[in-house]
């Protein structure tokens, strides 16, 4: 099971990263020195590096490399060698164009790799001789779909975020007027329902698209599909006999009593302003964010707390 961490994102990557670095280090420092011993020697270091592959956890691809970053031996893959790769140049893949660190050892940042088009990483070690001296370098690669993960997953930051949408519409939005939908019409009736399917069915996230005049909703008991929902059933109230009822999650940040009054804040910003209204409004219960799209195109993601702090004039002025 997948835990969660108070990570980052960036924290989180950080920590997987040194993860797999820890279990590569060792096998490719080893690796480098078998193959100094026999450097030049083409058929040699095909051998070593055959060998060696099954003690490289994970690895798809082995091949060394000289000091100009061509390659000087095949690729040796699981299934064997691949010869049409010995006299490769790769001085000009991601992973060569990093700094090597004093230790030798580098764990690439991931890129799109040539053949599968997936994302991948590689490592280099250094190779060097008795006297110090670089002779090149051991090249390994690993689809990252293949490597292991801490299955820690970091979790979602609470800070409001804002991000600016498609600049055509945010350098029209003064040319623009709102246009009354038909959930507008309807919205009373819209508000009910969608807040008796978050408190007593099950319903955790909602996306209410206020000029398109739909919802989209996640259920607890069917969370990896949504349902799409238009006016004929938002507008009938029977439509909550349709899914099973369930009680209120006891782990979600959004308190029941709030969440008619998130509801109603999408209300007044929809019909704050003529020109700069809100087109779109998320909730999300369990990670207590609301997110909003306004006529002009920009986003916001905001706690809910935060959110029912402020009122039109806020979004109106800023």
């Amino acid at each position: 099971m997948t835990t969660t961490t108070n990570d980052t994102l960036q924290e989180s990557i950080a920590q997987q990263r040194e993860m797999l670095m820890d279990f590569l280090r060792e096998p490719l420092r080893a690796l480098a020195e078998a193959c100094s011993r026999v450097w030049g020697d083409r058929a040699k270091i095909d051998s070593i590096l055959t060998e060696a592959l099954p003690s490289v956890p994970h690895c798809k691809f082995l091949y060394a490399l000289n000091g100009n970053a061509v390659q000087v031996s095949s690729n040796i893959s699981r299934d064997g060698l691949m010869k049409e790769h010995f006299g490769r140049d790769r001085s000009d893949r991601p992973y060569m164009c990093e700094m090597v660190p004093i230790a030798g050892f580098l764990l690439s940042e991931a890129y799109i790799s040539l053949r599968a088009r997936r994302p991948s990483l590689t490592a280099i070690q250094v190779v060097i001789n008795t006297n110090g001296a670089v002779l090149g370098y051991i090249g390994a690669d690993f689809a990252l779909r293949e490597l292991p993960h801490t299955r820690r997953l970091y979790e979602e930051p609470r800070h409001w975020r804002q991000i600016k949408g498609d600049p055509s519409i945010r350098g029209t939005v003064f040319h623009q007027t709102r246009a009354e939908s038909l959930m507008e019409k309807h919205l009373d009736t819209v508000m009910s329902v969608v807040e008796e399917l978050i408190l007593d069915h099950g319903v955790y996230h909602v996306i209410l698209h206020l000029s398109s005049s739909q919802a989209i909703i996640w259920l607890m008991d069917d969370p990896y599909r949504y349902r799409l929902l238009g006016m004929d059933a938002l507008m009938d109230p029977d439509s909550c006999m349709a899914y099973p009822k369930q009680p209120y999650p006891h782990n979600a940040l959004v308190p029941t009593q709030k969440v008619r009054a998130v509801l109603d804040n999408f209300r007044a910003l929809r019909f704050m302003d003529e020109t700069f209204y809100l087109r779109s409004g998320t909730l999300n219960i369990f990670n207590g964010v609301v997110g909003l799209t306004f006529s002009c195109d920009g986003s916001h993601y905001i706690q809910y707390e935060e959110f029912l702090d402020m009122d039109e004039k806020f979004w109106v002025s800023g």
